[in-house]
């Protein structure tokens, strides 16, 4: 539908005034490139261009997403995007007099700025800003496309919407935090009695009668701050069923907040506006506010389905062995809001893999608080155990003291591997596991995480994000040799360091733009079984069976370690090869090892998250060689 009346006309305006690539531009130049465009209002399923069509316009998404698809000539899918607000279709394919290989589909209801070639070229010929402000967008573009620009996509305008006064306060939480990195965020709220952070632009969302203010009033103040970056929309869930449509068209992405009690009225109203509304799903993220001594979130896999991801947060104080993961839950929402997602991938080592502990906790000392987490074999059993919620040195403690070797093992050659084989075949890591961890899904856990093990039946990698966490620790960790795959319907299942020690790979392709990998298989001790490569034989002893595939699957790990940490950009190694593979009973030596690994790499993580966003990751400045010598004189 084409809206060409004065009300569409004054929208647009608005809308146009909040993109980056009519930044610099006066305002009868903006009025000039509206008055030689059309302003359409597609829906949901809509076709913008079709592969194989001719490109002859150039659109220019100012609401709402679009779905983008580029196919080959033989239309195989080749890249899958979705565009939000400032994106453009067709920039490049419109020079090009052949047929576009792009498919664009609205994903959403969506306004978009349709200029014909002949115009664009005229526009950007009479205007030189608008035409340096084309070029800066066509580079953004490709630049997104061969993954030189790691930015995401920041939303700026978002709303936050919830079902009880008591989620309010992590509105708060976000925007004090957003002032503090230097943004000056506009804010329209239908509750009365919140008082606004300093540095906080506000306007009621309701009239003197508490109705919520008309279309025009609306637009009117969006039209105000045109000029704003962030433009926060702050809503109760139980207005009029319109308005509230009205309200979260409007916004890039939808921060959702829910306290468990309110799980059965959120499901009702989310099923309601994703039934309406398919595509809003990839838009919609919800943020539990979870009550003094929770771990994890309610198990909800109806609302999983129908959210992009979720956020869990909590104001209370941690319990006496609970970790801080549900404190830092607003600074994750910051960093979706601020385009910034950091994964950490822990590989597998058996039990040189309890240094990732101490990675852990000097990441988590020096601020760097991760967004997801991915780990194979010994990296799975950590990594959950980590974002299930227990602080890092009771993790020590119990891995420790659940893992230390008892009396009568110590009494034969080789009993650490022999107590390893123990515990598989009896079935004993599920119960030492599932004292901590219950019946604890992945989903639950403070942060998204993912485990990696390897399918026997069809010969590939397997990688979990939802089930029963200790079931998918127990895949992960499942030596071939030492236990038996695990069997379902479908599957036959084993370690997933057989074809990925370092699953890096994974957090990328789950859209992390800074990955950081640990790794305690990049280094491989020259000797086993009495044989020192530098050195010949310094004393005859022949290697058990069980010796000999621990060895193996080693060797194997420091073989593929290269490929595993391809993806990350920076990588931790703790040198953790004087340590036998079973002997969990010296995890604290080990995962202080770890901490001394991450806190040399801390500086240079730090600086290379700063090139992301240099107010979230500030540098302090290295003091000169001249200021140093005058401070030490």
């Amino acid at each position: 539908m084409e809206l060409a009346d004065a009300t569409a006309k004054s929208l647009l305006i608005a809308d146009l005034s909040r993109l980056q690539w009519t930044q610099g531009l006066e305002l009868e130049v903006i009025e000039e490139i509206a008055d030689c465009a059309q302003y359409l209002q597609v829906a949901d399923g809509d076709v913008v261009h079709r592969a194989g069509q001719p490109m002859t316009s150039v659109y220019f998404l100012t609401r709402g997403r679009v779905k983008v698809t580029v196919v080959d000539l033989f239309g195989k899918e080749l890249m899958e995007r979705y565009l939000m607000r400032g994106h453009c279709i067709g920039l490049f394919a419109v020079a090009d007099q052949e047929k576009a290989a792009v498919d664009a589909v609205a994903s959403e209801p969506a306004w978009i700025l349709k200029l014909d070639a002949d115009q664009l070229y005229r526009l950007a010929a009479k205007h030189r800003t608008f035409q340096f402000n084309l070029f800066r967008l066509a580079s953004s573009q490709v630049r997104k496309l061969v993954n030189v620009d790691r930015q995401r996509d920041k939303p700026s305008a978002v709303a936050i919407v919830h079902h009880c006064q008591q989620t309010r306060e992590i509105t708060t939480g976000v925007l004090e935090r957003l002032v503090d990195l230097g943004e000056e965020p506009c804010v329209a709220s239908d509750d009365v009695d919140w008082i606004p952070p300093n540095g906080v632009l506000f306007r009621s969302l309701l009239d003197d009668s508490g109705s919520v203010l008309p279309l025009e009033a609306s637009e009117q103040q969006l039209r105000a701050w045109s000029q704003s970056q962030r433009v926060v929309v702050d809503v109760d869930a139980n207005h009029d069923w319109e308005n509230l449509l009205r309200l979260l068209r409007f916004s890039d992405t939808l921060l959702w907040c829910v306290h468990p009690k309110d799980a059965s009225e959120t499901l009702k109203v989310l099923q309601r506006l994703t039934d309406q509304v398919s595509g809003w799903r990839e838009k919609i993220c919800l943020v539990w506010l979870l009550d003094h001594g929770d771990y994890t979130s309610p198990y909800a896999p109806d609302l999983d389905a129908l959210v992009d991801r979720a956020f869990k947060v909590s104001f209370s104080a941690p319990l006496s062995h609970q970790g801080g993961l549900l404190n830092q839950g607003v600074e994750r929402i910051v960093h979706h809001l601020r385009g910034v997602q950091i994964g950490l991938a822990l590989g597998g080592g058996a039990a040189r893999g309890m240094a990732h502990l101490g990675v852990l906790k000097a990441l988590e000392n020096n601020g760097i608080f991760i967004d997801m987490l991915a780990g194979t074999s010994a990296g799975a059993m950590t990594g959950v155990m980590y974002s299930y919620g227990l602080e890092i040195d009771h993790n020590i403690n119990c891995f420790r003291r659940d893992l230390r070797l008892p009396w009568l093992f110590r009494l034969l050659p080789g009993g650490g591997y022999w107590y390893l084989l123990y515990k598989y075949r009896r079935g004993q890591f599920d119960s030492m596991l599932r004292q901590y961890l219950g019946d604890a899904f992945l989903s639950q856990l403070a942060i998204p995480t993912y485990t990696v093990t390897v399918d026997l039946v069809k010969g590939g990698p397997v990688v979990r994000a939802e089930g029963d966490a200790v079931r998918s620790i127990l895949e992960s960790i499942n030596l071939p040799g030492l236990s038996q795959p695990l069997l379902n319907e479908r599957e036959a299942l084993v370690d997933g360091g057989l074809v990925n020690n370092i699953p890096a790979d994974v957090l990328v392709e789950k859209g992390c733009n800074f990955v950081i990998a640990s790794s305690v298989t990049a280094s491989l001790e020259q000797m086993f079984s009495g044989i020192d490569s530098h050195r010949g034989l310094v004393r005859s002893r022949k290697p058990s069976t069980l010796q000999v595939l621990l060895r193996g699957h080693l060797v194997q790990s420091h073989n593929m370690n290269a490929v595993g940490v391809q993806p990350a950009d920076v990588v931790i190694s703790p040198d953790v090869t004087g340590f036998d593979l079973s002997e969990f009973e010296r995890t604290d030596e080990m995962a202080r090892i770890g901490e001394q690994a991450g806190e040399l790499m801390v500086s240079s993580i730090w600086k290379k998250l700063s090139m992301l966003d240099p107010q979230l990751f500030p540098v302090k400045a290295e003091p000169s060689a001249h200021s140093s010598a005058a401070d030490s004189d």
